[in-house]
């Protein structure tokens, strides 16, 4: 009789190969273990006009115009406190209702609207479709 309880094929073999031993280590591999390595794309600050969404110059006082769609700079809609669903449509205490959003006009508390942007492409000319097909193209060349 054996001394094995199962005798199943495969199980607990002693037969001719090598057994692993617990202090084999494994081959490593890389990036396993620990935190990964932070791939973010970079960011910006941009201002933008809230007509057309041109990116705006960075701009000082007096604000005139945006300069493709004419859309006046220093008005509720491109302030950085204008909320619509806030009490006169402004974070701040104004004292009363501005009704043309975006008219000229002279409140003391704008501030021009500054978003953080992700930066998407990496400053390179922009490919045409041209240049896509020219290279679809060359894959089934011969």
């Amino acid at each position: 009789m054996s001394d094995r309880k199962y005798r199943q094929q495969g199980y607990q073999d002693s037969g001719g190969e090598k057994q692993k031993t617990s202090h084999e280590k494994p081959p490593a591999r890389k990036d396993t273990f620990g935190p990964r390595a932070i791939q973010m794309p970079g960011t910006h600050t941009v201002s933008r006009c809230a007509q057309c969404g041109t990116v705006l110059a960075m701009v000082t006082e007096p604000l005139g115009q945006c300069a493709k769609c004419g859309f006046e700079l220093h008005s509720c809609k491109q302030c950085t406190y204008f909320d619509p669903s806030q009490r006169f449509e402004c974070l701040q205490p104004v004292p009363e209702r501005v009704t043309k959003k975006d008219a000229r006009n002279e409140c003391k508390f704008y501030s021009i609207s500054v978003r953080v942007e992700k930066q998407t492409s990496t400053g390179a000319s922009p490919s045409s479709p041209k240049d896509a097909r020219k290279a679809f193209d060359s894959l089934f060349k011969d």
